[in-house]
């Protein structure tokens, strides 16, 4: 139990708000976003559990509007940066210019980049350099940006989505292994089913959305954090997340022949972290008071994703990442009930 009794008492009141939040998420994002619900999930279950994430999906498929309604749900302030390939570090961190004050006196003044908000989306973070890429990525990881030797906290909370166009690579500068372990999902955007195209065509084509109305605030979304991470799971939960991300790679003694044939580089302990922490904040959304082994295989594909190199025989054969990690669900022993 907590030290204090006001934090116990905040952190109940937390645990009753995210019981309760999700039927009341989901009205409003249906105001402006039709189907994507597991999308919609994934992303919601990386911003409670302080998470990042990665978005691969083609253009027109309401990226944009989808995190910038989630910001807009949780009041969070929210900052749209476009990667090109003349970007350059201070356009996300800011900069320092030279300002003169009203008696004359001159002095170096920072100006705040829009790496400033709580809610970044980085559209084609795969299109910029990588000196510009890792100006984001620094921030991601330490919750700071340093310009002129001068360190700038972040505020909290303070959550990254960075969107990949999968049709044009050329000209592209893809994140490195050790750059894309920094995110927490790789989450695929795919087109919708025919009635829900509809749907959002006839609705965009003949009304105004109705406005989103603020459900939380960012000192919320702070208090979930914590909550998330005091959610019981059971040991065996954990053991088992640890050997599928250790299943996933070549080269051991207990690696699958498969995963020896068709993987070039498997997954980290991070994800067996990020699997966990996941799982956590599902089992909350969906009103549990403990997470499970069903929500670690949920969650599995898109913690892996990004996480697993395939081979060059995988590609000859036409084998993809998520066709490995449904291997891997069925071949590494749940835990027994």
């Amino acid at each position: 139990m907590p030290e204090h009794l006001d934090e116990f008492l905040a952190e109940q009141e937390a645990v009753s708000q995210l019981r309760s939040a999700r039927r009341r998420i989901d009205e409003q994002l249906s105001k402006v976003i039709i189907g994507q619900a597991d999308v919609v999930e994934q992303l919601l279950i990386s911003l409670f559990a302080g998470g990042h994430c990665l978005i691969t999906g083609a253009p027109g498929l309401a990226k944009t509007l989808l995190v910038r309604s989630i910001a807009q749900v949780f009041h969070l302030k929210f900052q749209r940066i476009q990667f090109t390939p003349d970007l350059m570090p201070a356009d996300i961190t800011g900069t320092e210019i030279l300002d003169q004050s009203s008696d004359g006196h001159r002095r170096m003044e920072f100006v705040k980049g829009p790496i400033f908000g709580n809610v970044i989306l980085a559209d084609e973070i795969n299109r910029t350099p990588p000196k510009t890429q890792a100006a984001l990525l620094e921030a991601m990881q330490e919750h700071q940006v340093t310009v002129a030797g001068t360190r700038y906290v972040l505020e909290e909370p303070f959550f990254v989505l960075a969107t990949q166009n999968p049709i044009e690579m050329e000209g592209t500068y893809p994140l490195p292994e050790a750059q894309l372990d920094r995110f927490m999902f790789n989450v695929l955007i795919d087109y919708l089913p025919e009635d829900d195209e509809v749907t959002v065509v006839q609705r965009t084509t003949s009304t105004r959305p109705e406005p989103i109305e603020p459900l939380f605030t960012g000192d919320d979304v702070r208090r979930f954090h914590n909550v998330v991470q005091r959610v019981p799971i059971a040991e065996d939960v954990v053991r088992y997340a640890v050997r599928l991300a250790a299943a996933s790679r070549p080269g051991q003694s207990k690696s699958p022949q498969f995963i020896n044939d068709w993987v070039s580089w498997g997954a980290g302990t991070r994800a067996a972290q990020y699997v966990v922490l996941g799982a956590k904040a599902r089992a909350l959304l969906d009103g549990r008071n403990h997470a499970t082994d069903e929500d670690i295989r949920a969650l599995l594909a898109p913690v892996l994703r990004h996480r697993i190199l395939i081979g060059y025989r995988a590609e000859a054969e036409g084998i993809s990442v998520d066709h490995v990690i449904k291997r891997l669900l069925e071949t590494v022993e749940r835990p027994a009930k």
